[in-house]
């Protein structure tokens, strides 16, 4: 009798904690009440875009210390052309 493993063992855990997902949907709600702002202190406009609002949820729960995977980073490969 041969054991079969499967080929990504680890694909079966959460890659979200339940307290991010709990801070997402704290975010969509305030965004359908109209009260969520962006911004630093709130000093932007009002949120409109539910893209939007799930961005400020990972970051307030990143912020909490949740279980939420890292920000993707940013290349900084362009170089300014002279001329």
């Amino acid at each position: 009798m041969s054991t079969k493993r499967t080929a990504k063992r680890g694909s079966k855990r959460r890659k979200y904690g339940r307290a991010a997902g709990k801070s997402v949907a704290s975010a969509v709600r305030r965004t359908k009440r109209g009260t969520l702002r962006s911004g630093k202190g709130g000093r932007g406009g009002r949120v409109k875009s539910r893209k939007q609002a799930i961005a400020i949820g990972l970051s307030e729960a990143r912020k909490k210390g949740a279980k939420v995977p890292a920000r993707p980073k940013r290349s900084r490969s362009r170089k300014r052309s002279r001329g």
